[in-house]
């Protein structure tokens, strides 16, 4: 009799305990969502205020391809317009060595090359930039959502305006970044394993400047990227989304700039 009772009063306890998990998953979720919604909002409302509205278009792939069995190769590409698409603004390439710790956790060590396209009066130039950056990747799940924290340290050099072969600006200038970025991904079919069907990506990248910072804007807040896509899972290894995107950048002095971005994106993993 005593067994039994202790055992339902275990099973109550243990109910207690899912529930109240389970209640504070639920909050911290929603808390999620509510954070993203105010930071959306505020930029949206700020921008429109005091910031110099664009309206572009991106498109990327990033690419995971395993090397052996905590190995793989790390690859994005991304080609992005400028105002109002007229022509391509920003050309970058990531590649980058995985090291996957466990199947939550994965550290990550790359380079990055981008050149941007400055417009000098009439005539048309470029900046070039090379990054050496390092992240930390941990993933887990609730319920059927699938959540990713990425953090990501830049050393930025960035390099001369340079217009018909000749520099215009002193360089490169060196400067470091910190970016907290964070993704859901919430299939719309309830599957234990979600291997393919249509999703929903809610995410946000937050960025600050620390060291050097009057190499760039002068100030800690660099940029917010809010975004929001409808995605389709063709198969286990392989995304395609459309979404949009509000990037917030904080220019030298009083310039901001808020800008408007369609993307399609593709993730594909081997």
């Amino acid at each position: 009799m005593f067994v039994t009772l202790a055992g339902r009063i275990i099973q109550r306890k243990q109910k207690i305990k899912n529930l109240i998990t389970q209640e504070y998953r639920i909050f911290a979720f929603m808390l999620a969502v509510r954070l993203f919604t105010i930071i959306l909002l505020f930029s949206l409302w700020f921008g429109a205020a005091k910031a110099q509205t664009q309206f572009s278009g991106w498109l990327a792939t990033f690419n995971t391809i395993k090397t052996g069995k905590k190995t793989s190769i790390h690859a994005d590409v991304q080609f992005r317009s400028n105002n109002d698409w007229q022509q391509m603004q920003t050309l970058l390439l990531r590649p980058g060595i995985n090291y996957h710790v466990n199947k939550k956790l994965t550290l990550t060590a790359g380079y990055a090359y981008i050149r941007n396209r400055k417009i000098v009066g009439d005539i048309a130039g470029h900046i070039t930039e090379h990054r050496i950056w390092e992240q930390l990747l941990y993933n887990h799940e609730w319920k059927n959502i699938r959540i990713s924290h990425r953090f990501r340290i830049e050393q930025r050099f960035i390099g001369k305006t340079v217009v018909l072969g000749n520099p215009l600006s002193d360089g490169p200038n060196y400067a470091n970044r910190f970016r907290y970025f964070l993704r859901n991904i919430l299939p719309l079919k309830k599957e234990t394993t979600f291997s393919k069907g249509p999703f929903i990506a809610l995410q946000n990248e937050l960025f600050l400047n620390f060291g050097n910072k009057s190499d760039v804007n002068g100030k800690t807040f660099d940029q917010n990227r809010f975004y929001l896509a409808f995605g389709q899972r063709f198969h286990s290894t392989f995304d395609l989304e459309l979404g949009y995107m509000n990037q917030y950048i904080n220019g030298k002095g009083s310039q901001f700039t808020n800008n408007h971005i369609i993307q399609v994106a593709t993730y594909l993993r081997l």
